[in-house]
């Protein structure tokens, strides 16, 4: 294969996020739609590049900057699928309340370029490329609603503490290029790999760490998630939790597995405290929220949590379940989001916890498929989640960590209880007051069927996906 063979789909995306913009700035006032079909086309083509390439090894190109394996196809695979469901559900939340806000579509295309870089990368310059595209690009989405005074403010708080994560990443990776002399990834391991213990080599991981850390929102920096979350439009906020999660993982087995392997034990303690941080603080807190983004927010920090257990056990099959555990809770939350989008109406957003109440008297399937996602999030057998945290926790106890396991189940039985809520209030709990009726469109409502549908055969079925990431690891890192 080529070197422009091999990022055809990000030369693809490139150009046709391009065709995009020119589209949205000669179209008609008013119509919104011609930008909206461009870019889902635009998606649905650089998906199908995507599965055509697919690769049966590893192989960098570009001198060593990008690389091509299966854990890359999968990864894109499932991040253009969750891209192309989220534009459907903003489509449908624009139109209600309506904004003509088809900066949303162009801004997802360039960030979801930033993420496909960012998963293919393979040396320092390059992740840092792809995860700054990838910032700009959801910085101006959580501004988007210029007339919200509380979106405006989310997105301040974002730029500011995002941009101190890059600096303290750019920092802890020149540190790492002035001891070792190297910015690819396997050349860095290779003089990171039986190195003696070199300070300046753990200066440099924590400040990538602390990068990586922010950037998949784990605690003690996951300040920005809960403002960010609330505050954004809630296609955003869709966007926001769902996509950049896969390439934040990726970002995570790129630089920790491939690059700084040597150092293992160094970043495994340093990410046993960040996971049990995450649990504990994720699932006590969102207890106490009223409003479901801000609860959905505190829950993400505490998956983000449960996502580093698998990196922790530090083998191809922890790394593996970890993949399976973020590819499950990008859907997953997805459309937790998405229920959100289609109880909301015009000068209405159903984002408190009371606005589910008596959901299931309402819309039956809309409540069932809500169900779904909650026990899939709270870890309830045989829904997905379930499978996603028992495989994190089978790698975590064959590693030696049975006591971080312990911890997690114990966090996980916490955190069980307010997405039971959602579910007591669906089913059991009669509304004080009238509620608007739902407006969902139809194409809305069908995604967001197949979305929960997905999460249910993911449970009965879980064996199949397992296989693709431990098919994708053993090469990637085996």
């Amino acid at each position: 294969m080529t070197e422009l063979q091999a990022v055809l789909p990000e030369a693809i995306l490139t150009g046709l996020a391009c065709l995009t913009l020119m589209v949205d700035v000669f179209r008609r006032p008013g119509a919104v739609a011609l930008t909206f079909w461009s870019a889902v086309l635009s998606v649905l083509v650089v998906l199908i590049a995507v599965a055509t390439l697919f690769p049966p090894g590893m192989t960098t190109y570009f001198h060593g900057t990008f690389v091509l394996d299966p854990m890359a196809a999968v990864l894109k695979t499932f991040l253009l699928v969750v891209v192309l469901f989220s534009f459907f559900y903003a489509r449908d939340y624009l139109q209600r309340h309506g904004e003509d806000q088809s900066v949303f579509f162009i801004l997802a295309l360039f960030a979801t370029l930033g993420m496909m870089v960012l998963i293919s990368a393979h040396s320092l310059l390059t992740i840092y490329l792809g995860l700054e595209l990838l910032s700009l690009s959801l910085y101006a989405m959580v501004a988007m609603d210029r007339d919200s005074k509380a979106a405006s403010e989310a997105a301040m708080k974002y730029f500011v503490l995002g941009a101190l994560a890059s600096g303290m990443l750019l920092y802890g990776m020149s540190m790492l290029y002035g001891v070792s002399g190297t910015l690819d990834l396997s050349e860095l391991a290779q003089r990171t790999s039986g190195a003696e213990a070199n300070l300046l080599f753990t200066f440099g991981l924590v400040f990538v760490l602390i990068g990586i850390a922010f950037k998949l929102g784990v605690a003690p920096f996951h300040m920005w998630v809960p403002d960010v979350y609330e505050g954004a439009p809630t296609p955003v906020t869709l966007f926001l939790g769902s996509a950049p999660k896969l390439a934040a993982f990726a970002m995570a087995i790129r630089v920790l597995a491939d690059g700084l392997g040597g150092l293992h034990e160094s970043w495994q303690d340093m990410l046993i405290l960040l996971a049990v941080l995450s649990m504990a603080i994720g699932n006590i807190v969102a207890i106490a929220q009223t409003n479901i983004k801000r609860m959905l927010a505190y829950s993400t920090i505490s998956h983000m949590g449960f996502l580093l257990l698998g990196i922790i056990a530090a083998n191809a099959i922890g790394y593996a379940a970890s993949m399976f555990y973020v590819i499950v809770y990008a859907i997953t939350s997805m459309g937790a989001f998405a229920a959100i989008i289609l109880l909301s109406s015009a000068g209405h957003e159903s984002d408190q916890l009371s606005d589910f109440t008596g959901l299931a008297k309402r819309s039956p399937w809309m409540a069932f498929i809500m169900l779904v996602l909650m026990f899939s999030l709270a870890g309830v057998p045989p829904f997905a989640g379930f499978w996603a945290k028992w495989f994190v926790l089978k790698e975590l106890v064959g590693a030696g960590e049975a006591w971080l396991a312990a911890v997690a189940v114990f966090f996980s039985l916490i955190g069980a209880y307010y997405y039971l809520r959602v579910i007591k209030l669906m089913y059991f709990d009669e509304p004080t007051g009238a509620l608007p009726a739902l407006t969902g469109s139809e194409d809305a409502r069908l995604v967001f069927s197949v979305n929960g549908l997905a999460v249910l055969v993911l449970g009965f079925l879980p064996g199949t996906l397992m296989s693709v990431c431990l098919g994708a690891m053993l090469v990637g890192t085996g």
